[in-house]
């Protein structure tokens, strides 16, 4: 038993899924342009309901995209979204501000270290050597005794 040729079929399926792919991408497109929002792959993907990649695959909708991307290209930002001129200055003077603040607190950390470090060197040079510890990582070399000893000339 053979099967049917159901080929045809599965082609018009599939050109019938492509054009409507085509139809929501454009429809996304034009969605898009009213509502004032940036158009690139990922808003009409998204949009679209289809992948980036595909997009990327379909010439017309790649030739528009591109072109409304051409003519909508930013300039620079939304002058809504630029940080103002006072705006800035108060942020360079907030940064000063603290870096004063930082410096001024580097400071006083130093100063403090350096005073502990005093008082660690006037307590050890008032406690005179230290005893012998079994801690002090450095050996100290062993001790030779010279014993006395009989020279030649004293054995007569």
């Amino acid at each position: 038993m053979t099967r049917a040729d159901n080929s045809a079929f599965l082609a018009q399926a599939n050109a019938r899924r492509h054009d409507a792919a085509l139809a929501a991408a454009r429809h996304a497109i034009e969605q898009l342009q009213r509502e004032g929002t940036a158009i690139n792959y990922t808003t009409v993907a998204h949009s679209a309901g289809v992948s980036r990649t595909w997009l990327y695959r379909q010439d017309q909708i790649r030739d528009l995209i591109s072109q409304l991307r051409r003519q909508h290209a930013p300039a620079a930002a939304v002058a809504s979204q630029r940080a103002s001129t006072d705006s800035l200055r108060q942020r360079l003077d907030t940064a000063r501000t603290e870096l004063t603040r930082l410096r001024a607190e580097n400071r006083s950390l130093r100063d403090q270290i350096a005073r502990q470090l005093g008082l660690q060197r006037t307590q050890s040079a008032s406690d005179g050597p230290p005893d012998h510890d079994d801690s002090d990582p450095s050996p100290q070399p062993p001790q030779r005794h010279v014993h006395a000893a009989k020279m030649p000339s004293d054995q007569a």
